[in-house]
């Protein structure tokens, strides 16, 4: 593969990296990288078991914590322990997700269980460690999106999908929310005179354990279907790469969006993304902002 690698991560020593769901798949490959350029990164994980056995398999600086972004509780309480101890932190990379199948389910909190861990946790997260990332002085905020956001709309009179729902559109439209959310987050940032850079990625079709998990529950045909989508996916390492990018090249500007260039944006070297009309819209995001600051409680910017 040519084009960019994270052997061009320019050297982190002195930074503090915060990456949500760093145990394992493209979180893993994140943290893993960021520590070997030299950052002190900060896993951030639901199953402390899991993140410390993520931690033994990373050459660097490291510490792991936990946070349930299904959780608004988990996520205060998460944000004050780490915004103590880490008075600037240099980058958040909001990468934690879950794709789920089957009936729906819904967050500690009684949110649409999509919608709480991909988007809701984050906005809560980004906004209480966001005097921490003012401290540092080139600090950014990384989104995950997914291609999958090209395809959904979000119904402001049902976020929590409580009509008609179906677990794939559910996921998707989670993915247009924390869209929506990463380009609101660099409108607002900039009108306010900040100089964090709210950046996203996503990556394509990647090898995660997130697809098959969610097939378990289907038994055999489950299983079969997992396999063959495994086919049509691309490894985690260059899955990871375009948040990576977003994460670190020193030319990244506010905005802007970065993911696979090959085959329909499946797979291939990292380029700029193209965002769906809806993603872009400002009135979208002062929408979601809207209602993202009621249901969490949490408002800035």
């Amino acid at each position: 593969m040519t084009g960019w690698t994270a052997d061009l991560i320019p050297g982190q020593r002195g930074r503090i990296a915060v990456v949500t769901g760093a145990n394992s798949g493209l979180g893993l490959v994140t943290a893993t990288e960021l520590a070997r350029h030299g950052a002190r990164v900060v896993l951030a994980v639901r199953n402390l078991a899991a993140g410390e056995k993520a931690a033994r398999r990373i050459a660097g600086d490291v510490e792991v914590r936990e946070l349930d972004l299904a959780s608004l509780a988990s996520v205060r309480a998460f944000a004050a322990k780490l915004a103590a101890d880490h008075p600037a932190i240099d980058l958040l990379v909001n990468n934690a997700g879950v794709v789920l199948l089957g009936p729906r389910r819904t967050s500690a909190d009684g949110f649409e269980l999509h919608l709480a861990t991909n988007m809701l946790g984050h906005f809560a997260l980004t906004g209480l460690l966001l005097s921490n990332l003012a401290a540092a002085p080139a600090a950014r905020v990384v989104s995950l999106s997914s291609i999958t956001h090209k395809g959904a709309h979000l119904d402001f009179d049902d976020l929590m999908y409580e009509r008609d729902y179906r677990a794939a559109a559910a996921y998707g439209r989670s993915k247009l929310a924390t869209t929506i959310f990463g380009i609101e987050l660099d409108r607002r940032l900039r009108a306010a005179g900040s100089p964090i850079v709210s950046a996203l990625a996503h990556p394509g079709l990647t090898r995660t354990n997130l697809t098959p998990r969610a097939w378990e529950h289907r038994g055999r045909l489950g299983r079969v279907i997992a396999r063959l989508g495994l086919l049509a996916t691309q490894p985690v390492d260059r899955g990871a790469l375009p948040q990576l990018r977003a994460a670190t090249d020193p030319g990244v500007r506010g905005g802007q969006f970065f993911g696979p260039a090959g085959l329909g944006e499946t797979r291939g070297r990292v380029t700029e993304a193209r965002l769906s009309q809806e993603a872009a819209d400002p009135a979208a995001g002062e929408r979601l902002w809207a209602a993202a600051e009621e249901l969490t409680g949490v408002s800035y910017l």
